[in-house]
């Protein structure tokens, strides 16, 4: 492992990832499991307000580039932890302000926290892991976060189902708990060093074209899955809250589950065989959607859509091997703001596509899902630096 630590117990590099890992899902699943039902019922939200609000939410992820600046200030560390305070805090305050103004300062902060947060998670983790154990590892993240969204849903269903608590004491509940995990990281984990000092400004490097197109395809495909397969789920299949909830159960499940053996094939067969492989699947599940006439296989398709988001850690070790290792910080900002530019872009004129034909906006996801395949042929089966593309290098 790439970084000096002062102890040889449990309190190490890896041990770090899994518990912030767990954080999220307990803070952002609970905001987003009670979002649509807490600001209707106790907030009047009209659509304009939901798609304010959503809108509002994204701008954080957009400029997660500003990232590189405040870590001239502060070590990357730190700087996670207090990103997840600022998750854990605007998480907790969400119910006690049941207003159009309310909601939208609680999650702009909650929000940022979360995004900063997921920057440097990516940065942290490719520093820390060495790129035989990144892809297992990595896996292992989303395997455990998958564990911990389970969780949070059940207790969450407890607390409103069974002991009938209001909207705002489940928020705060949540956030505390997040905060209490925190706190514990903040005080537990020693500072851990990285072998190589980081870049403290942007960088865009022309060889990492593949990588910077990769990930804007990836922000994409995540736009047509959020926003709009599960749409479809509730318009044309009238699915209920309840069996949407049971859709994500599932699919957390299976993340749980197979996450970290994904992680392994991938470490195994290399970056180029796994994206090839689930950009062909979401190619069929695309088609499959836009096409499809029964609840039972719309409900597969969202389950094996959601399954192969695995694959797409393939992206970050890609990154991993041709980069130079004092560009992971700079460059994880930077690809997180091309990764929300699909965000930002790809729900406003989808939906005006599906006004006319929501089977074309799965055909075109269909077509960018071949884009994504034709750039996926163009990773080298071993790629490194100085050996980043296949084709059309551009220094």
């Amino acid at each position: 492992m790439q970084i000096a630590s002062k102890t040889n117990d449990w309190r190490t590099p890896q041990n770090f990832l899994l518990i912030i890992s767990i954080v999220v899902p307990i803070a952002f699943a609970s905001w987003q499991a009670l979002l649509n039902n807490f600001v209707i019922e106790e907030a009047a939200f009209t659509g304009a307000d939901i798609g304010l609000l959503q809108s509002v939410r994204e701008i954080p992820g957009f400029l997660a580039f500003t990232a590189i600046f405040i870590l001239l200030f502060i070590r990357e560390q730190k700087f996670i932890i207090a990103s997840l305070a600022m998750l854990a805090i605007g998480v907790a305050i969400t119910g006690f302000f049941p207003s159009v103004f309310g909601l939208l300062c609680t999650t702009l902060l909650m929000s940022v926290g979360f995004h900063y947060f997921e920057t440097l998670k990516q940065s942290l983790s490719l520093q820390w892991l060495t790129k035989e154990e990144a892809p297992e590892v990595l896996g292992k993240l989303i395997s455990v976060g998958a564990l911990a969204s389970l969780c949070t849903y059940g207790v969450l269903w407890v607390l409103l189902e069974q002991f009938e608590l209001a909207f705002k004491w489940v928020y705060f509940i949540a956030g505390t708990v997040s905060f209490a995990l925190v706190a514990f990281i903040a005080i537990a984990f020693p500072q851990f060093k990285s072998a190589t000092p980081q870049n403290k400004k942007l960088i865009l490097r022309k060889r990492y074209w593949l990588y910077y197109a990769l990930t804007f395809m990836s922000g994409a495909r995540r736009q047509i899955f959020v926003v709009f397969a599960g749409f479809l789920m509730v318009e044309k299949f009238h699915y209920s809250a309840a069996d949407i909830t049971l859709l994500f159960l599932i699919n957390y499940t299976f993340n749980w589950l197979f996450a970290k053996k994904i992680g392994q094939i991938i470490g195994k067969v290399g970056e180029r065989k796994a994206l090839m492989f689930e950009y062909t699947g979401l190619i069929l599940v695309f088609v499959g959607y836009a096409f499809v006439e029964q609840a039972e296989w719309a409900a597969a398709l969202y389950v094996v859509d959601h399954l192969f988001f695995a694959l797409a850690l393939a992206i970050k070790t890609y990154f991993q091997k041709i980069a130079d290792p004092a560009d992971m910080a700079s460059t994880a900002g930077v690809a997180f703001t091309i990764n929300h530019i699909a965000a930002v872009v790809i729900p406003v004129t989808f939906g005006l596509l599906w006004l006319t034909s929501p089977a074309s906006v799965f055909i075109v996801g269909a077509i960018m899902a071949i884009l994504s395949l034709l750039l996926s042929l163009n990773i080298p089966a071993k790629p490194e630096e100085g050996n980043e593309v296949r084709v059309l290098s551009w220094g």
